[in-house]
């Protein structure tokens, strides 16, 4: 299966601006490309090149640092990336491990960060699952509750929103239903990591929403990272990953040092027909 991928972001700013970019499909994915990426950032004043220099964060995902020129710049990319068509893998007999087995690069993934406070929904979690039985079967009990919990609204996004507020207010978007699952699951001592990337309507009803880049998360199973989505609750074909972290704190899309505004923001995540040799 082809799938194309891609963005168009324009930003505006008054004067320049240093910034990071994490918008790009992950490194871990380059045997993949069928396409070259083609990565641009234009400035909107006069239409030249940005400089940009890539490099690889602490995650191993693939960054672009800049300084956005005043008046802002244009972001895109478009390009097209096999993919095997298969929906998310899944192991039912996948075993929760303890924590003084777990690898040490693993560990902090247990921890709270910016937007999971897994000290403070611990009693909660525990509450809730603590008597299904462990393993993949406890991190889907906690997907099905957080996809019954939060209605999703997009008029209704807030950068701010932490895991416990997502839970108390029952509104949000994707990064919000991810944020919830992953404390919960570190809550039960279950190590899990905050993903984005491209999902795109492959094998499922078009959704009317306009494209966008999608979370979800993976949980530390049996020695091997499965990915969840408590979003979509279902497994799903063509996800692109871009980033990976302890949260969307660890990698946001678009960060910019001083002040900014977002003027547009389009995601290309559509399948496309094989080229004939």
């Amino acid at each position: 299966m082809d799938i194309r991928v891609g963005y168009r972001v324009e930003i505006s700013t008054i004067q320049a601006v240093p910034g990071i970019l994490l918008l790009d499909p992950h490194p871990g994915r380059q045997a993949d490309f069928l396409s070259e990426p083609n990565p641009r950032a234009v400035s909107i004043a006069d239409g030249s090149e940005v400089p940009v220099e890539e490099y690889t964060d602490g995650f191993g995902n693939l960054c672009r640092r800049l300084v956005i020129p005043a008046g802002g710049a244009i972001f895109t990319n478009d390009m097209v990336v096999r993919d095997s068509g298969l929906p998310d893998q899944f192991d039912q007999t996948a075993a929760e491990i303890w924590p003084p087995d777990l690898p040490p690069n693993v560990i902090e993934y247990m921890l709270p960060s910016r937007y999971c406070e897994v000290d403070e929904l611990s009693a909660t979690a525990w509450g809730l699952f603590g008597s299904f039985a462990p393993g993949w079967n406890r991190v889907q009990r906690i997907c099905n509750y957080v996809n019954a919990q939060i209605r999703f609204d997009y008029q209704c996004a807030r950068s701010t929103r932490t895991a416990a507020q997502a839970m108390n207010e029952r509104v949000g978007v994707c990064r919000d239903f991810t944020h919830l699952a992953i404390a919960l699951c570190r809550a039960m001592n279950i190590p899990a990591r905050y993903c984005n990337g491209f999902l795109g309507d492959i094998g499922v009803p078009p959704d009317p929403a306009p494209m966008d880049y999608n979370a979800w998360f993976e949980a530390y199973l049996g020695g091997t990272w499965w990915t969840f989505d408590a979003r979509h609750n279902v497994p799903r074909i063509g996800r692109i990953l871009v980033a990976r972290g302890r949260d969307a704190a660890d990698i946001p899309m678009v960060h910019t040092f001083g002040p900014h505004m977002l003027n547009r923001f389009e995601v290309i995540t559509e399948e496309v027909a094989p080229k004939v040799a």
